[in-house]
């Protein structure tokens, strides 16, 4: 990341999710210039599941490069192994990120770093798909130690089971964790992986400036209806610009180290909350699923057994997690309370 794009924020990477076509590139790189500081576009993708798009692969390459050259916007791809980042380096492309999945493996970030070894391109390191901050340290440790270009950390959330409003959880206290460990790493964050639905878009983005993060890097497709990978999380460039226009970009310089921790905590405490509302909702789902069965076997909707078996393990839970005990138990009273109801209500509906 060249230095100057570094004192103004957001720094912002923009393209489409793949490259598909050099028409498809060309195009929306126009789009975005003047609003954007890197156009970013897959190559190689690499899917879940065999049979899906996987990039359009080498042929991608020259079309970066025409964008780098004779639209004048810096570029970067996705390398997930070595012989990416070989080609990477071979056609003079100004940066490289390395992908959640490939964080995941040690041994798959080193023989990307060696590939890079002693080069000066800027390599952005995506979070692993779990939430490990030692894993996440460790692959942006290994470019360090190997390449002459600057590394920077890009947050993209969290795999998370069960959990519906985020494709992938944000779990803001993990790259604050981040930056309190390693202070002199430049954040980024990856909206488009956290939200996966582009009406999301506009309040993480925010969310990303506010705790001070440098840049975003935000997925635009010319036809977002038309691109052969993350259709729903793609906006157009002219909606790229209306959100850049839209984000409160506050002066960091304002707050002191009071105010900052402060804020940190609050950000984590946030976060925390937002996981305990997605939990309970998924817990009342299971309330809901009981309820139905209970109506369709004619059970009652209260056992007495039940409850006094929620409370001896959760006691338990509360002694190991040295929690009060009467907090614990009014927390749980409200919980069951609102899943009797749910289920009353269930079996009553078959008198209605």
């Amino acid at each position: 990341m060249q230095k100057s794009y570094l004192q103004s924020r957001p720094v912002v990477i923009a393209g489409p999710c793949s490259a598909e076509t050099r028409e498809q590139v060309i195009s929306t790189a126009r789009a975005l210039k003047g609003r954007v500081n890197y156009f970013r576009a897959g190559i190689w993708k690499p899917r879940t599941r065999p049979n899906a798009f996987e990039g359009v692969g080498t042929k991608g390459l020259p079309w970066l490069v025409e964008v780098q050259k004779n639209i004048g916007i810096p570029v970067m791809t996705e390398v997930a192994n070595a012989h990416h980042a070989e080609l990477a380096l071979q056609y003079g492309l100004d940066a490289v990120w390395i992908g959640a999945r490939t964080t995941v493996s040690p041994f798959a970030v080193q023989t990307i770093a060696d590939a890079l070894r002693g080069s000066g391109i800027t390599v952005l390191v995506k979070n692993p798909m779990h939430a490990d901050l030692k894993l996440w340290m460790g692959a942006i440790e290994r470019l360090e130690n190997t390449t002459k270009g600057d590394v920077h950390a890009l947050h993209r959330g969290f795999s998370s089971y069960g959990l519906k409003k985020f494709r992938n959880a944000p779990m803001w206290e993990i790259p604050i964790g981040l930056k309190a460990e390693m202070p002199d790493i430049q954040l980024f964050c990856d909206p488009s992986h956290i939200c996966g639905r582009r009406e999301l878009l506009q309040s993480v983005s925010q969310k990303a400036m506010d705790l001070g993060m440098a840049g975003l890097m935000i997925e635009s497709h010319e036809d977002p209806s038309l691109a052969l990978s993350d259709a729903e999380q793609q906006l157009t460039p002219f909606d790229l610009v209306k959100l850049l226009d839209n984000l409160n970009i506050r002066d960091l310089t304002l707050d002191d180290k009071h105010i900052t921790d402060l804020r940190d905590l609050r950000i984590k405490m946030d976060s925390i909350d937002e996981h305990l509302v997605e939990l309970l909702s998924s817990r009342m789902s299971v309330a809901q699923a009981i309820g139905e069965y209970k109506k369709e076997n004619g059970l009652t909707v209260l056992q007495l057994s039940r409850w006094r078996e929620i409370m001896k393990t959760r006691k338990a839970w509360s002694e190991e997690m040295g929690l009060q005990e009467e907090f614990l138990r009014g927390i749980l009273e409200q919980v069951h309370k609102e899943s009797i109801r749910i289920q009353s209500e269930i079996l009553n509906s078959e008198k209605k």
